[in-house]
């Protein structure tokens, strides 16, 4: 597990190194190995390699890759899978890989409204946002609800039939949840 700090240097005219001042905290990341072996079942390994590489693929729903929980003992990380390596290491006579390692990082997944760090708003009161660059609606619904895929009431709410054309500048309203 990896963790940092940003900091910005400030130059100053006369002085021979800058100021620091820090920024914000960075996301804490989760890096292993796995190890895959199909060996004894003669089976392609890619067949369970391809079941942590499919991570990485933008779910339809969300238009983002999907929000993962890692769980190990006391350890409860919610992430997403950031970069895969593949490496096969051992292949039957017909060249068909049956052993292989994965080199995973995974990234915290963190939203404004899952922050400690910030005060939790109500989400039971309409609520009116101004798209800027960059916005989609599941990350507003992930800012606004805790839930990335409950964009579509906000689709709903504000007549949006393609959600993927959002006008920077645009006010929309984020409905409360409903039950």
């Amino acid at each position: 597990m990896d963790k940092e700090n940003n900091f910005a240097a400030i130059s100053v005219q006369g002085l021979d190194s800058p100021f620091l001042s820090f920024t914000n905290g960075g996301l804490e990341t989760l890096s292993m190995e796995l190890f895959f072996d199909s060996y004894e079942e003669g089976k392609d390994v890619r067949e369970y390699t391809k079941q942590i590489t499919d991570l990485l693929k933008i779910d339809p729903e969300i238009h983002a890759p999907p929000v993962l929980r890692f769980i190990w003992g006391n350890a409860n990380f919610t992430c997403v899978l950031k970069r895969v390596g593949k490496k096969f290491t051992m292949f039957r006579p017909d060249g068909v890989p049956v052993r292989a390692t994965l080199s995973v990082t995974f990234q915290e997944y963190r939203t404004e409204s899952r922050s400690r760090e910030r005060p939790l708003q109500s989400s039971d009161k309409t609520k009116i946002y101004t798209i800027k660059e960059g916005d989609s609606l599941w990350s507003i619904s992930a800012l606004s609800y805790g839930n990335p895929a409950r964009w579509r009431s906000i689709a709903l709410e504000n007549g949006i039939e393609n959600p993927r054309i959002l006008e920077p500048g645009m006010r929309i309203k984020i409905p409360p949840l409903e039950g």
